[in-house]
């Protein structure tokens, strides 16, 4: 059974309503927290890249990463739980994971359910809630895994026309 339906939740990834790229994230983490989600993109199998600017390299420790310079250029991580859903992990800070993901990515309901799980292994993994916020709204998610339910969960109500 699917977290969330896609009829109740398409508004939030109308990019003309939302923006292009929704703001994810897990918020109060460490670099112990950052291992671990590396940890389960490794385990999953999940296809992924890591990058220092434009060189690609294996995927170091979190901790490596965390500890670069602060004037260095940021490095990604990305991650394709399904081939045409791809989320970016940015190493800004070991006090939170974000990531980004592409809305036009999520425009169907099988789409929507790789998505809900992709959350739903982080938010397990860590024991933590993981938040989707839209563009250039932060600390306003829309909706995101809840540790409690053990589900994703709508946590904003889309606009009544």
């Amino acid at each position: 059974m699917s977290d969330l339906l896609w009829d109740d939740v398409q508004y939030f990834f109308d990019v003309d309503e939302t923006g292009t790229l929704p703001d994810v994230r897990v918020p109060d983490t460490s670099v112990e927290d950052w291992q671990a989600v590396v940890d389960l993109i490794s385990a999953s199998g999940w296809k992924c890249q890591y990058s220092e600017g434009e060189v690609v390299m294996p995927v170091p420790r979190a901790e490596v990463v965390l500890s670069r310079p602060a004037d260095a250029e940021c490095p990604e991580l990305r991650v394709w739980p399904t081939v045409d859903v791809l989320a970016i992990f940015r190493f800004h800070a070991p006090e939170e994971i974000d990531f980004d993901v592409d809305p036009r990515e999520l425009q169907s309901q099988e789409r929507l359910d790789v998505f809900c799980g992709f959350l739903r292994a982080i938010g397990r993994r860590l024991g933590k809630s993981v938040l989707m916020d839209p563009e250039g709204d932060y600390g306003h998610p829309v909706l995101g895994f809840d540790v409690e339910a053990d589900r994703v969960v709508l946590l904003a109500e889309p606009p009544v026309n």
